[in-house]
């Protein structure tokens, strides 16, 4: 008996738990994301979206960085079909739920149509292997890499549907493809016509290539993002990290010189199969995640990532030319308050010094030589950290120890080549964490942006020029301008989050984590990517709105001056005048006629029953169901809103919200959800899905059922042990 009461309890739990369990993962995986907020891409598992680069004709280039190696491979792709240079208010929103499996190759997006242009492995047809990196003394292929990083598109025609794709391969020793691929108008997608590997022993191999810029001039700028705080390690073969310098040593045939790795290279004679590579010393070592050049094109902004880090600017010599100029770090003052999510920094430039690529050079060449075999413990075969606190002292005139001395300096090879150090030494903020990209678009002029992946450590340990509360999800501020495009203030602008420490991915899956990569489109809005293990799939976000003044105008095809929504006749000849429904004499005497009339189509014939005719139903799927739903149809046949249950005011829905007035049909109801023109007898399906209300009813139900059975299974207990 106890045994067949206990399956029957447990039969009906399961039942139960099956009704009810979808409905209830429903609700928790698909949250709302925040307002101004779209997601738009979502990558294989352990992705990182890298290589955001739209080119002059709207085609956006993203890469999904070494993915889950077991069933995917690293992947250089661009989404066709939309021209992001112009995009429309709305975007379509992509689903968290959204699986892996539901695109090719795991890279999933909302908007356009995602095209895979290479993957590593991938063998050229001029010999190679993409993300092949070939050793420069001997040619041999030394490793594979799964980074493709930085895309920059360089047009090779006057219409840009031909060029050359250069992706940066980020690692240690980096690389560096170039593809070529023409559009084919036909088949609406890019040809790839060859590509190769480029050879960069010219500029002693490259280090941690990541993200990059187009210069004003159009010559690809890559950064070398050298994660080595302190170079004094670097000839140390007990460093826990010497097996990167070991294979930079493969590669060259030689033990590396420190100071020949971290900065940005820009790319020169970039049309040609045999461009030249050009390291620019004069902007500064440090961690470079990218530069981003400013319309004067002499003012250039370069964000270095790591911890404890330094916002860098550069102002050329000569506009059009980054061999040199004066390098400056930033120092900012706090808000008075706290909260990472709000508190914002006036900014001021010290300025470090000014030199040029071919003297740094020289300073360069003499640490030349330099091996594991002069390691000495406790001794430093570079600049020492007493050489930068000299240099400092001499620049300021003040003694920074309180040893009664003020140091001296023959140069200022400090500057520019131990430049994160110096900048801390003269009074620079040097507290920032994971600083990645810096953005700017010269169409929406008054602000460059600035991703900071993850807000902690030194950003919030009650001490120094930035003191903020914690968000491990990362936060993108914007920098205000000036007019001489100087950056004067810091505020927070999209904030990730919020961030759950016991979740095994603890930022949530409706908002940002871990930004990195930004682009600024034309018309103001943000396109954001992450670099995150905080959520399962990186995701690629469209973030903000475009102002009421710069709204795109509604489409006119015909250029009658009827705009299509109001237009009857969109294909009126270009010259013939039209009346207010956009229609010419001429159309309305053939549609009387007959002629060129559309099968099935005439002035009176209603297919919903809506009472507008369908050559002027702007929504010719109504439902005719009216005695089940309440709702409006305006004068160009859309419905403006339903109710499953008419005299329930909470559940009033107004629908057609872009193409009726929702306001004058309110009925006395507080509560409704603006929806935009879809389909209706979609949303009539989905009003009559089963609501999260029957989840609560349904629980206690079940509560019940279990309650009287087990009370009815203790009594038949006690009357089997008292012998009835």
């Amino acid at each position: 008996m106890r045994n067949k009461s206990v399956q029957s309890i447990l039969s009906i739990a399961l039942l139960f738990t099956i009704l009810l369990t979808p409905l209830a993962n429903t609700e928790s995986s698909e949250g709302t994301t925040p307002e101004l907020m779209t997601r738009i891409m979502m990558l294989p598992p352990d992705a990182e979206a890298t290589g955001m680069h739209i080119n002059a004709n709207g085609y956006f280039f993203v890469n999904a960085m070494h993915p889950d190696n077991d069933n995917y491979r690293a992947t250089i792709g661009v989404i066709n079909g939309v021209d992001w240079n112009n995009l429309p208010s709305s975007v379509p929103e992509l689903p968290s739920s959204s699986s892996a499996s539901d695109t090719w190759n795991g890279i999933r997006t909302s908007y356009g149509d995602y095209q895979v242009l290479l993957q590593s492995g991938d063998v050229f047809s001029q010999g190679g292997v993409a993300g092949g990196i070939y050793a420069a003394d001997n040619g041999n292929r030394m490793f594979t890499s799964e980074k493709p990083d930085y895309n920059a598109f360089v047009p090779l025609n006057a219409d840009a549907s031909r060029g050359y794709l250069y992706t940066a391969w980020e690692d240690r020793p980096a690389g560096i493809s170039q593809l070529e691929i023409e559009w084919n108008s036909t088949s609406t997608e890019w040809e790839v016509l060859g590509g190769m590997m480029l050879d960069l022993s010219s500029v002693n191999g490259g280090w941690v290539l990541c993200f990059g810029s187009m210069s004003p001039w159009d010559t690809p700028l890559l950064s070398e993002e050298l994660y080595f705080s302190d170079t004094e390690d670097w000839n140390d073969e007990n460093y826990n990290y010497h097996s990167d310098q070991a294979s930079l040593a493969d590669y060259l045939g030689y033990y590396p010189n420190p100071y020949d790795y971290g900065y940005i290279m820009e790319i020169e004679n970039s049309t040609t199969t045999e461009p030249d590579f050009i390291k620019h010393f004069a902007m500064g070592r440090f961690s470079h995640e990218n530069a981003q050049v400013m319309p004067d094109e002499r003012t250039v902004y370069l964000s270095d990532d790591g911890y404890d880090t330094v916002l860098f600017k550069f102002i050329a010599d000569t506009a059009g030319d980054l061999s040199s100029g004066t390098l400056y770090a930033a120092k900012v003052t706090q808000d008075d308050s706290s909260d990472s999510a709000t508190t914002g920094f006036d900014v001021e430039w010290i300025e470090m010094a000014s030199s040029s690529n071919s003297d740094i050079q020289l300073w360069i060449d003499e640490y030349d030589g330099i091996t594991t075999e002069d390691y000495i413990a406790g001794q430093n075969s570079y600049i020492s950290d007493e050489n930068i606190r000299d240099w400092a002292e001499w620049r300021l005139n003040d003694d920074l120890n309180g040893d009664g001395t003020i140091g001296s300096a023959i140069d200022d090879r400090v500057a520019f080549l131990e430049s994160r150090k110096a900048a801390a030494a003269l009074g620079a903020s040097d507290e920032w964490n994971k600083m990645e990209g810096v953005a700017f678009n010269p169409n929406a002029p008054d602000y460059a942006y600035l991703a900071m992946s993850d807000v902690g450590y030194d950003m919030s340990d009650g001490q120094g020029d930035i003191d903020v509360t914690q968000n491990r999800c990362g936060i993108v501020y914007s920098m205000t301008l000036d007019a001489e495009w100087d950056v004067n203030r810091i505020d927070p602008l999209v904030s990730g989050g919020p961030y759950t420490s016991s979740a095994t991915y603890e930022c949530d899956v409706n908002n940002l984590a871990g930004p990195d990569n930004l682009v600024v489109l034309d018309d103001g809005r943000l396109l954001i990517g992450e670099d995150t293990g905080k959520h399962e799939s990186n995701m690629v976000w469209l973030w903000g709105e475009i102002p009421e003044s710069e709204t795109e105008p509604e489409p006119d095809s015909d250029a009658d001056g009827v705009v299509d929504p109001q237009d009857n006749c969109t294909d009126t000849p270009l010259g013939e005048t039209v009346n207010a429904e956009g229609c010419s004499e001429t159309q309305l005497s053939e549609t009387v006629e007959g002629e060129d009339e559309p099968e099935g189509e005439n002035e009176t014939e209603d297919s919903d029953g809506d009472g507008y005719p369908d050559v002027t139903d702007l929504c010719d799927n109504t439902p005719n169901d009216s005695d089940e739903r309440v709702y409006n149809v305006e004068a160009n046949g859309c419905a403006n809103m339903y109710a499953p249950y008419p005299e329930d005011c909470v559940n009033w829905e107004f629908w057609n919200s872009d193409l009726v007035n929702t306001e004058e049909f309110g009925r006395g109801c507080p509560h409704f959800n603006q929806q935009s023109t879809q389909d209706y007898r979609d949303a009539r399906d989905a009003a009559d899905t089963p609501q999260k209300w029957i989840i609560v009813p349904g629980l206690l139900v079940t509560s019940i059922i279990v309650l009287f059975l087990v009370r009815r299974m203790r009594q038949s207990e006690l009357d089997e042990g008292s012998g009835n």
